[in-house]
């Protein structure tokens, strides 16, 4: 997954807008990809700060086995 840029937001505002007469909704996709565009932070969930999720984190162990 590749990071939300200025362009991509400011695609799915325009044709979010032209749906909703102009306004784009608070809280809508539109809103959420302007949000992370213009966000400093990398686009991805972690629960150790300053590093990215994944496996030997230890911050999403993997489930025992059965």
């Amino acid at each position: 997954m590749s990071k939300m840029t200025k362009t991509d937001a400011s695609r799915i505002a325009s044709a979010t807008a032209r749906q909703h007469g102009g306004q784009i909704p608070k809280g809508s996709f539109a809103a959420r990809a302007e949000s992370a565009a213009n966000s400093p932070q990398p686009n991805w969930p972690s629960k150790q700060d300053g590093k990215p999720s994944g496996g030997g984190r230890d911050n999403n162990p993997p489930a025992p086995k059965r």
